[in-house]
């Protein structure tokens, strides 16, 4: 049984966290640009992104995972794995739109209109 969980862990929580983390990083290099001083900006995007990974590793992550351990219990007892399966389906559907967005429209599609620049 603890096979299949690191597997999950492994090939589809955690890859969906860094996408997700990396969408972040996007947002705030972005937000960045509101900093004029180049030694100041630089110094807040590695603040920044070395507080959203640390956020993602220890905090998003694992509550991903154990939502989806919750996930498999429920739905093994109650209607199989089709829980499971909405959820990790749903899960890449929002992070491939997330990623449509920002590849096709940028990342001021992505963030509310009064973050957006200028």
């Amino acid at each position: 049984m603890a096979k299949p969980l690191i597997n999950l862990r492994v090939y589809y929580v955690l890859p969906c966290c860094l996408l997700l983390l990396n969408l972040v990083n996007a947002f705030v290099g972005y937000q960045a640009e509101r900093i004029d001083d180049p030694w100041l900006r630089t110094l807040a995007v590695m603040g920044l992104v070395l507080g959203g990974s640390s956020l993602v590793a220890f905090v998003v992550s694992p509550a991903l995972e154990g939502f989806v351990r919750w996930l498999q219990r429920v739905s093994r007892s109650q209607a199989g794995g089709a829980g499971e399966a909405w959820f990790l389906i749903g899960l890449g559907a929002l992070v491939f739109w997330m990623y449509y967005r920002l590849v096709n429209h940028g990342i001021e599609s992505l963030i509310p209109l009064h973050w957006r620049l200028g």
